[in-house]
Formats: C-alpha cells, structure tokens, sequence
C-alpha cells in the first residue's frame, strides 16, 4: 500500500482540505494521512468522518516520551516540519511500501504515478527549488542566493520507497528532526529542509526531480511558463502541471507570483480558483490564528524567547516537564521578564540547576581558566615585565 501524507493546524485545515480533494481527484489506491499538530478549540467539531482525510494521526502518535516538552521548544512551524521526520519513520515501519509527503498548501493538478513508477528504480526524490540558473540579479538574490540559505531541496515535497536506503533516511531525518528543526539560520539550520542539502552526498538512491510540472511556485516561475489548453494545464508548453505550491498565500505570495509570473495571467487564474477553494474549505467556529500549543493552558501566548530558552537549557525540561500548564514557575525560574512589549531573559536560569551541578560547572570553570592563565603569563614573562618597567 502507498501512503500520502500531510501535516498542519487547524489554521491550515482548509488547505489540507484542498490537496486531499485535488489529489484524489487524479489518484486512486493511496491512503492518505493528515498528521494535526493540534486540538479542537471549544465548540469546533473536526469529524474524520466528514474529512477527505483516509487516516488522522496526531502528534501523540509519535509515541515520543515527554512529547510536551519538546513540543513546547518549537514555534509552529518548527513543529509542523519537526514531525516530518518522527512520522516518515513511523509510516515505513507500519509497513507501507512507497511514501510521499506533500505541504498542506499545495493543490494537484494531474496523476502523481510517475513518482510512484520513479521510486521502482529509485530510493528518494527530491524537487529542487530551481534547477535552471537566473539571468537578473533581483532573481538570483531571491531565488538562488535564497536556496543558499534555506535549502536546495523544497521539502514541500518528499518521495521514499520503503526499502534500505528509503529507512537509513527515515532514521537519519527522525533523528536531526528531533534535535535539530530550528529556524536558526546563523547555525546553519532552516527547520526540516536544510538538512537535505546533505542527502545526495550521503545516501544512495537519489533522485532529483527536474521536470518543470512538479512543484511550481513563485521561486521557479522566472522559468516556467503556465498554459491551459482544452483544460489541460501544462508548464513550458509540453509538460503537465503535476502540483503546484502555492506558498505564503495572500498578499507576500501575490507579490512574488506577479514578481516572476509577469504577464502569464494563466498563473494569476490558478491563484484565484485556489482561493476560492480554500474559502469553500475554511471551517466554521474556528478562532483566527488558532493554534492550542502557541499559548499556555491559561490561554497567555507562548513568545518566541521563552521556547529557545527552554530548549536551550536542558534542566528546565528536567524541572518543568509539563510547561504548558507551568508558565509562572517557568518564567520565574527561568528569568523571563517583560518590558516594553519585550522578552528579556536574564541570566539567572541557572537557579534550576542542582548544587552539585553548579558546584562542578564552577570547578571545570576554574581550572580550565587557571591552565589558560598560567600558561598565558609563562609564555609572556619578558612581555609582561618590559610593559612595567
């Protein structure tokens, strides 16, 4: 059996809505799964009944020990990348054959049985975010030099056969995912995505996907021309649109589409028939900006700040297990203050450390510095005695 699957909100429920509904309007004999990184806010329903998802899985699923707090370490889409990884494990060991994750916010637009026929020959397949160089500056600063720094790959898509190769990377991604889906670009990482840089050199069986009618968006347009012919959407003339990626919907999206889609209006149709389905598709009674895990039980929004400072120090997920529910003893201990409408965070987080940890941090402290300074002032003997003369 083949999985398909998808991960968001409920703030992106109707997206979701619409790539379940675009694709199975074009495939069959798939299973797919929506993983909710969510819980139903009071007087909303979500019935699975009454979804066009086959499968629900939430992030208890994952069967990850203290889930909340390492959930609580993560804004919304570090967590909605992070599990990514835990759950592509997961479906390879449930036993499904050939596995394709596709981002909530793209519609499918023709059969994906090409990939699946790839993956008999292949392990992994990856899109790309160009694979045509740009010829204007502006273009190479927002696509290539971009690429530079978030990734190569798109994650928005992913194609694994469960075989060895597809497992090693299942393993290897669940593991840096739960350690490491950051938005931290001075350390090198971009959630789920950068670390796909490395897989080509580290993996066999990769395939990069070149054709131009899988995952267009606005970072390819400058080369993919959009035509519909007797209701046939193809993209530089001869090549059908597979799925396209509709990122950053609304007024960020609209300007980089009209950016690089110039005067191709068939794009700016596609756009508009997308929006319209994701209005049909938005459920009522849901709160705007609604997401459970982004404030603390007593409904205090969770900043930023304090969820780097807590994945930074390991001792408060020792002392505070449960931080959704622990917001005054987290910030007390942890030394959140706010000023401003700012976070400050002082540097007292040490108060939740154990003496003896505190005692033996202080010792390595002190003789690593009593080594360096005594090595300092022996090699610097005459130096430091001209200086006084």
């Amino acid at each position: 059996m083949n999985l398909i699957f998808t991960s968001c909100t409920f703030g992106y429920l109707a997206k979701a809505r619409v790539l379940a509904q675009s694709f199975k309007n074009y495939n069959s004999d798939y299973e797919f799964a929506l993983v909710m990184i969510d819980k139903e806010p009071d007087g909303f329903i979500f019935n699975i009944a009454e979804e066009p998802f086959d499968t629900v899985y939430y992030i208890e699923d994952m069967g990850l020990e203290n889930y909340e707090s390492w959930m609580f370490g993560h804004d919304v889409v570090e967590l909605c990348t992070a599990v990514k990884g835990p759950f592509l494990k997961k479906f390879t060991d449930m036993g499904y054959d050939k596995i394709v994750y596709l981002d909530p916010d793209i519609a499918v637009y023709n059969s994906l049985s090409p990939i699946i026929d790839l993956l008999d020959s292949h392990s992994i397949i990856v899109t790309p975010h160009q694979v045509t160089p740009e010829d204007e500056k502006i273009a190479i600063i927002d696509n290539e030099i971009a690429a530079l720094n978030y990734g190569v790959f798109n994650l928005g898509f992913l194609a694994i056969r469960n075989d060895v190769n597809g497992k090693r990377l299942a393993n290897w991604w669940n593991d840096r995912l739960l350690e490491y889906c950051h938005d931290d670009l001075p350390r090198g990482l971009f959630v789920d995505q950068k670390w796909f840089d490395l897989v080509p050199a580290m993996f066999d069986g990769v395939y990069i996907l070149r054709d131009p009618g899988y995952n267009v968006a606005s970072w390819n347009l400058s080369h993919r021309k959009i035509s519909i012919t007797n209701k046939c959407i193809y993209v530089n003339g001869i090549f059908p649109l597979r799925f396209y990626h509709y990122t950053k919907l609304g007024p960020v999206g609209r300007t980089m589409t009209k950016r690089y889609a110039k005067d191709n209006h068939e794009v700016f149709e596609l756009w508009d028939k997308y929006e319209h389905m994701v209005e049909e598709n938005t459920p009522l009674n849901l709160p705007s900006k609604w997401w459970y895990y982004g404030m603390y039980r007593d409904g205090t929004p969770i900043e930023k700040a304090e969820r780097v400072r807590y994945r930074s120090i390991p001792d408060l997920k020792k002392v505070f297990p449960h931080p959704f529910s622990q917001k005054d003893s987290i910030r007390n201990e942890s030394g959140f203050s706010k000023e401003n409408g700012h976070i400050l965070i002082e540097n007292n987080a040490i108060g939740s450390i154990s003496k003896h940890r505190k005692r033996k941090t202080i010792g390595i402290f002190l003789e690593k510095n009593t080594r360096s300074l005594r090595r300092f002032f022996e090699k610097n003997t005459r130096s430091i005695r001209r200086m006084f003369k």
